[in-house]
């Protein structure tokens, strides 16, 4: 799922790459989308370059490729599920040590055994960089997780969409179990709102009195801003992962 303007951008990317078979200046992408500065821009762009629908053509200006179209997408299917639970161990990689932990009980437990209690938690949407979170609480659909994959307060699940944070082992597809809070410690991975607009689950880093979001990925780029302009929206506390 797009915002309306990385729709918006996505078709005109696409429009003037089979007339002209050249990509659009950030001038015209700003004046197309009626949008106050090029930044607005950067920020589309680098959202459809996360999310898989464009890429960067190496050395080379105004070079943009469409990778695929939204109607293009398909849904992942699977049967197999491994669990995972984060605060310190999931996000080193991939395959490092599973942390079981045990938390009082959750009020939507659907076992009486506890070894295998689950709760129901809400399944907001997709996370990449680009859906505003408030738009994604207005879904009313549930995810049953294990309860020692839950944090100590209110949780809810976000399924991943693109490659920033593949390098923590978070990969397209898989679903992340976020604990809601409006603070997090220097290093933590976390839903940020992006000036009331954009989500994206980015590592949060503090640097000369600005909030650096970096992915984990080294082809994508750490996006930098002013402390006003990001909110703390929760951290990441598990990983459940379709095969």
């Amino acid at each position: 799922m797009l915002t309306s303007k990385q729709h918006e951008l996505l078709l005109l990317i696409d429009n003037r790459l089979k007339t002209s078979g050249i990509s659009p200046s950030f001038d015209e992408m700003k004046e197309a989308l009626g949008l106050k500065s090029k930044s607005g821009v950067h920020r589309l762009i680098t959202a459809l370059v996360e999310r898989g629908f464009i890429r960067r053509l190496p050395n080379r200006a105004r070079a943009l490729e469409v990778l695929r179209m939204p109607d293009e997408v398909s849904p992942r299917e699977g049967r197999t599920v491994t669990l995972m639970h984060d605060r310190d161990a999931i996000i080193n990689k991939a395959g490092s040590n599973v942390v079981r932990m045990q938390f009082p009980k959750h009020p939507a437990i659907q076992d009486n055994n506890d070894n295998a209690a689950n709760a129901n938690i809400p399944l907001h949407g997709k996370i990449a960089a680009g859906l505003p979170l408030e738009a994604l609480e207005q879904s009313d659909s549930l995810l049953s997780v294990p309860l020692h994959l839950l944090g100590r307060g209110d949780c809810y699940a976000l399924e991943v969409d693109g490659d920033s944070m593949l390098d923590a082992g978070i990969l397209s597809g898989d679903y992340v179990i976020i604990e809601r809070s409006d603070t997090a410690r220097d290093g933590e991975i976390v839903v940020a709102l992006i000036d009331q607009q954009e989500a994206t689950l980015k590592r949060l880093k503090r640097h000369d009195r600005m909030i650096n979001l970096e992915p984990c990925n080294r082809d994508h780029i750490t996006q930098v801003f002013e402390p006003g302009r990001v909110k703390v929206q929760g951290r990441l506390v598990g990983l459940m992962r379709k095969y």
